[in-house]
Formats: C-alpha cells, sequence, structure tokens
C-alpha cells in the first residue's frame, strides 16, 4: 500500500497561502494604525497624518549593539516614508497574494533589519517574532502560495467563467 501523507501538496499550499494571508494582514494593519492612529498600538493623536514620525519612538529607544547606527535614523522623513512603503507593499502583496517575490523579498530585508535594531535580544538570545517572520518570508517566497491561495487564484476562476 502506497503510503500517503495527511496532507496533500495543495492543501499545504492553501494552509501556507492561510499563514501567509495573516502575515500580510499584521503588516497592513500595522501600516494604517500608524497612518492613521487607530488607536491600538498608535495612539489617536500620534498618528502618521498628524505629523508624528512612525519611526521616532522605536529608533531612538534602541538598545544594542547597532542602536547607535540605527537612532541616528530616527525621525528622518525618507525613513519614515521608506518604512511606512515597505509595511504597505508587504502587507498588500500577502494578504492579496500577488507580486510574490517581490513582497517576500522586501519583508526578509525589513524583518533582518528590525531583527539587527535589537540584536542582542533581550528575552531570548537567538530568536525573536522578526527572525521568525524573515523564515516565514522565505517559506512563502520558495512556496509560492499565491498559486492556489490568493486573487491570483480569484481571477483565473472567473477567467473560466
Amino acid at each position: 500500500m502506497k503510503n500517503k501523507n495527511l496532507f496533500d501538496e495543495k492543501i499545504q499550499l492553501i494552509l501556507l497561502g492561510v499563514l501567509r494571508t495573516f502575515l500580510g494582514f499584521i503588516f497592513i494593519w500595522a501600516f494604517f494604525d500608524k497612518t492613521f492612529g487607530l488607536g491600538f498600538a498608535t495612539p489617536k493623536g500620534s498618528a502618521w497624518i498628524n505629523g508624528v514620525s512612525p519611526t521616532a519612538g522605536y529608533l531612538s529607544n534602541l538598545i544594542g549593539t547597532f542602536s547607535n547606527f540605527f537612532s541616528q535614523f530616527s525621525g528622518l522623513f525618507a525613513i519614515d516614508l521608506i518604512f511606512m512603503a515597505g509595511l504597505f507593499v508587504i502587507g498588500l502583496c500577502l494578504t492579496l497574494g500577488i507580486f510574490n517575490r517581490l513582497g517576500n523579498a522586501s519583508g526578509v530585508l525589513f524583518m533582518t533589519l528590525m531583527y539587527l535594531s535589537v540584536f542582542p535580544i533581550k528575552n531570548n538570545p537567538f530568536v525573536d517574532e522578526h527572525f521568525v517572520y524573515a523564515i516565514l518570508f522565505v517559506v512563502f517566497y520558495f512556496a509560492d502560495t499565491t498559486k492556489c491561495f490568493g486573487i491570483k487564484k480569484l481571477i483565473k476562476t472567473f477567467d473560466k467563467k
């Protein structure tokens, strides 16, 4: 009798697609919260549209090996723009399942910089959420989940009708 896996490849890709979508929503939510001050991580008066830098609070309070390097970028408009564009593009790509390589490669770069900005990590000497997210971006890059879960799949479904 042939040994059959509990999950076939299509189910694995769908589950990875769901995980990709949720990770993308984390990024797109952070973008909207920082832009409009939705009152979750960003208080209503501290929104980017109110002139408050979305990077200043984080970058100016770093403690670690590379804190001096990263803190010099605190509050710079160009850095704020790059940071917010990164949140939006990564979030949009992952949530909708579009531009797989762009979104995931950007995500790896984004998470690597975030990881280095807090290195060494306080509560675990090796791994934190930035490292885990970076690994997920690599998995999503190579396991193209957009083929079976995402807007590409939805468009192909309507094209067949």
